[in-house]
């Protein structure tokens, strides 16, 4: 009875770790206390306020009120340094950062991270996270007005700026007069990382009022290749009123369009490790929408919201200040943006999911250990020090009861011996002698059931997290991110072949699988010879498994096995169990 409840709880594991993203559909949603997100099905119920003529982009408008002009959809697609050459621009020069504005349409559409490269080689290139419409993958931000019957800036709109720089720290202003009593001026200014804030005035100099609606948008073209996992969310995203609404390409595809109000909150666009987000004003509703359309058979897909109603009286001026972050998805600075900016929930950008109560804090813990040590890889072998710790009174009751039930074996075996054939005698006598010898069987299998939401917020904080993207360990693991890269079926490089992806076996699976196997050994053994053969076909099964995961959580999962089997073997010496 005892061993199969043991082999229930390791099947139930391994299960649980890699089957319940196929059936829930992505481990760790979002944090407790938030609503469920869901992909929206677009049936708000919102006018459909889309302009007709397609284009680049299209501005959100507001009931009876028109957009902006689009520029015309057949564009010739061209080399991205072509596109850029063509139009006056600002150029952006920052540390993290470096590109330029468009000054037709004041739009955000080059945009290169200058501390992150796409591969480890120091060579490759870095990051393009913005690229301009006309070339491939065009990915851009625009900002402006709405109102009715108005001569309006739109993309076609040359503004003219006041120096041809814009650094960190500082900022530049654009302006624009429609000749007909609008005078319109674009500051916008630039952290030290990737948050751009855009205040936009409007001064009327005619005898009439007009109201305004601003907005902002952020538009994609064609579908990103994404990872593809069930845990990770890539696509359109947003949080509106505290609650964080995550909506799949294909899902919006299918849909066309999807609208929200919200209270302040943010939306934008998400790659694994980079986000594109328009920040609104906080303190007013914002009417938020996400939109699919083909172009030329091109998937386009746009982001937006529209601000309430503005006017500016005759001899008035009226002011709406907003947000614009292109950048790195990291942990601190989203923390520190939420903070600065009153923006709600902006840190669930980075997919912490269900777990985010114990995924967020693991994070945290690794990133105040690798400050004081310089390496991540270290930082999780003193988190997986310290986790064992805060558990030890729990693991420790946990091997006392396997030590027992070890001890049991022999009057175990003689039982199988004396009531093979009959099962439910054998099992009825051996209950009756864990209740002699007050033997709990199901505690044994604790430590390998607490470990696995640790295990979860691990694989997360290694899998979403940048900071973790091609941090070094020791030696060959240059990226705790991502697989080891040995095998053992080319000798460890040392044979010219590259083996399949299934025999990428690495030293460190290989070590954990060892580790694994010696835990297995301290472990009481099966009385059914098929459940022992098969627990003895687990360590192989979980090496050729973990083989594909992160190489830090590989190295969390070896070590914390060694800890547990320095533990084990203590209380079993101390218990006189003989160690085999």
């Amino acid at each position: 009875m005892e061993q199969r409840n043991l082999f229930l709880a390791i099947i139930l594991s391994v299960g649980i770790l890699f089957g319940y993203e196929a059936l829930v559909g992505g481990l760790f949603g979002p944090p407790p206390g938030n609503p469920q997100q869901t992909a929206q099905q677009g049936q708000q119920g919102a006018p459909n306020n889309l302009p007709q003529p397609p284009g680049d982009s299209r501005a959100p408008t507001a009931p009876g009120v028109t957009a902006p002009g689009v520029t015309p959809a057949t564009i010739k697609v061209i080399d991205r340094k072509a596109v850029l050459a063509q139009g006056d621009r600002v150029m952006i020069r920052a540390p993290r950062i470096d590109g330029s504005l468009l000054l037709t349409g004041a739009r955000f559409d080059d945009l290169t991270l200058t501390n992150y490269r796409e591969t480890l080689d120091k060579n490759s290139k870095n990051i393009a996270l913005l690229s301009p419409q006309g070339s491939n993958n065009a990915y851009f931000a625009e900002f402006g007005w709405v109102g009715q019957d108005l001569d309006l800036p739109g993309p076609d709109t040359v503004w003219t700026a006041n120096k041809k720089v814009l650094e960190a720290g500082e900022s530049v202003d654009l302006t624009w007069d429609n000749a007909k009593g609008l005078r319109f001026q674009r500051t916008i200014a630039l952290d030290e990382n990737y948050m751009f804030t855009i205040t936009d005035s409007v001064s009327n100099a005619g005898s009439d009022a007009v109201t305004l609606f601003p907005y902002g948008l952020v538009s994609r073209t064609g579908t990103p290749k994404t990872q593809g996992f069930y845990i990770l969310h890539e696509g359109p995203l947003g949080v509106f009123d505290g609650t964080l609404s995550e909506i799949d390409y294909s899902d919006l595809q299918e849909d066309g369009k999807i609208e929200k109000k919200s209270v302040g909150g943010w939306a934008g666009i998400t790659d694994k490790y980079w986000l594109a987000a328009l920040v609104p004003d906080q303190k007013t509703e914002n009417q938020s929408r996400f939109s699919h359309y083909r172009d030329n058979n091109t998937d386009k897909y746009q982001v937006d919201y529209i601000g309430g109603a503005l006017t500016a009286g005759a001899g008035a001026t009226i002011t709406n200040t907003t947000h614009f972050f292109a950048g790195a998805k990291e942990v601190a600075l989203l923390d520190s943006y939420a903070e600065e900016f009153g923006v709600e929930r902006f840190d669930l950008a980075i997919d912490f999911g269900w777990f985010y109560f114990l995924t967020k804090p693991i994070f945290y813990m690794i990133l105040f250990f690798s400050h004081y040590f310089g390496n991540f890889g270290v930082a999780i072998l003193l988190l997986t020090v310290l986790i064992k710790l805060i558990l030890f009174p729990l693991a420790n009751k946990s091997y006392k009861a396997m030590s027992r039930m070890k001890k049991l074996q022999p009057e175990m075996k003689k039982l199988q011996e004396r009531f093979g054939d009959d099962k439910t005698r054998m099992n009825q006598e051996l209950m009756a002698l864990y209740k002699k010898e007050k033997v709990n069987p199901v505690s044994g299998c604790l430590p390998i059931l607490v470990q696995i939401p640790v295990f979860f917020a691990l694989y997360k904080v290694l899998f979403v997290n940048i900071e973790m993207r091609h941090a070094p360990f020791f030696g060959w693991i240059q990226d705790l991110s991502a697989p080891d890269p040995t095998t053992v079926f080319n000798l460890l490089g040392l044979i010219p072949w590259d083996p399949p992806s299934f025999l990428m076996i690495g030293i460190w699976p290989l070590i954990m699988g060892v580790t694994m196997w010696l835990q297995q050994k301290l472990n009481p053994q099966p009385a059914d010879p098929v459940q022992a053969k098969v627990m003895m076909f687990l360590p192989v099964l979980f090496t050729f498994l973990l083989a594909t995961f992160p190489a830090g959580l590989v190295i969390y999962w070896a070590w914390n096995n060694t800890l547990s089997i320095l533990q084990q073997w203590v209380i079993m010496r101390r218990m006189g169990v003989k160690v085999s």
